[in-house]
């Protein structure tokens, strides 16, 4: 068992990206008078992220609303600026590009988004809107040579015969196909990474299979790695090879999937294994073990982020930041009791009175960097 820092991490043999201490803040406005006072308030949407993606594989980045998962995804793409940290891509730190290294790189890490029905311009055509990366980056000059690609784009996606589709418009589209014409336009320009941000969240149930079907197979023809970004634990299951579990701006539980699925060690991933609904009518669900109420990303707890809805905190989590600590071979979590908790030694508290639970949640005030 190895406790790892963030700044000690090395990258993954065959890593595409490799992340280090990653940070985003969104510095609030105040009322007139009190931005005379104090310091800015800020959101830590980020707050020192550490991990890769290797070549090939699928890493899911895990959590409920509100966590940064969202916020890492468009940091990796370079859509948010970072306020920390370091982003390596190919041996160079992303994080500080700008101007035409800036434009060079975002045609290796493409975006998936979540809304089709955001994601595609409603005047454009979908041969418009799948063309244009190929416009914009210079690539196939003709209009010949820019048909005959945005067409393999299109079956690739899954939308056959393409012809028929290169004049309909958006409206004319089912959700299923826009996110299929988003995956399209998203792998036109073949990229290195692709980024998709919750790609299934917004499509009827009877479709989702389908479309993480084309997803896998895309990986498996063409080596691209993915970050698939959601909030279902069961999706994620379904596509990833490696899991992120995300809380309030940290990484607090990485791993292969099928080890952290069958060994959750920190407590959040536990509640979040425990919340998934089983089909069984005759399943018996037992209470998820977790207290409270998401705090506010503005004023962390202090210590462990986690304490205050942690059915292990101890005094311990309330004035120290956990380490990071190696369970298990490539299994990570951060939590101070990770090793006791992986080896079954710990026992959640079943029971805490409303004073216990309101005094470990006070705890001393966070201090902002």
């Amino acid at each position: 068992m190895t406790e790892v820092g963030p700044a000690a991490e090395m990258p993954a043999d065959g890593a595409e990206i490799h992340v280090v201490d990653l940070k985003k803040y969104f510095d609030l406005r105040r009322g007139f008078l009190k931005s005379f006072r104090g310091e800015p308030v800020r959101v830590r949407a980020v707050d020192g992220i550490s991990f890769d993606i290797r070549q090939g594989e699928i890493l899911s980045l895990v959590g409920e609303s509100g966590c940064g998962k969202t916020t890492t995804g468009r940091l990796l793409t370079r859509l948010e600026e970072p306020t920390g940290g370091h982003i390596m891509f190919g041996g160079v730190d992303i994080a500080s590009l700008e101007g035409h290294a800036l434009f060079e790189f975002r045609r290796n890490v493409q975006m998936i988004f979540q809304d089709p029905y955001e994601s595609l311009n409603p005047r454009y055509t979908v041969f418009r809107a799948v063309s244009e990366p190929l416009i914009i980056h210079r690539i196939a000059t003709s209009l010949e040579e820019r048909t005959e690609v945005v067409i393999r784009a299109l079956e690739d996606a899954g939308l056959r015969p393409a012809q028929d589709m290169l004049d309909r418009f958006p409206h004319e589209l089912s959700g299923g196909q826009r996110q299929r014409v988003a995956i399209a336009r998203a792998i036109v320009l073949n990229p290195k990474v692709i980024v998709a941000d919750e790609p299934v969240s917004m499509l009827d149930v009877s479709i989702r299979a389908g479309v993480m079907n084309l997803m896998l197979d895309l990986r498996e023809k063409y080596r691209i790695p993915y970050v698939f970004i959601t909030h279902d634990i069961a999706v994620a299951r379904y596509m990833a090879d490696r899991i992120a579990v995300m809380y309030l701006g940290r990484i607090v539980e990485t791993g292969p999937m099928d080890e952290v699925i069958a060994h959750a060690t920190h407590p959040y991933t536990r509640a979040l294994l425990a919340s998934v609904p089983v089909p069984d009518p005759e399943h018996t669900y037992a209470q998820v073990p977790i207290f409270g109420e998401l705090p506010s990303p503005i004023n962390v707890p202090s210590g462990c982020r986690f304490r205050t809805r942690c059915v292990y905190a101890q005094e311990i989590c309330t004035t120290t930041v956990p380490p990071n600590i190696e369970v298990k071979p490539g299994h990570f979590a951060e939590c101070h009791f990770a090793v006791d908790i992986f080896e079954g030694r710990m026992a959640p508290r079943e029971a805490v009175s409303e004073a216990a639970l309101e005094s470990m949640s006070a705890g001393p005030p966070s201090v902002e960097p």
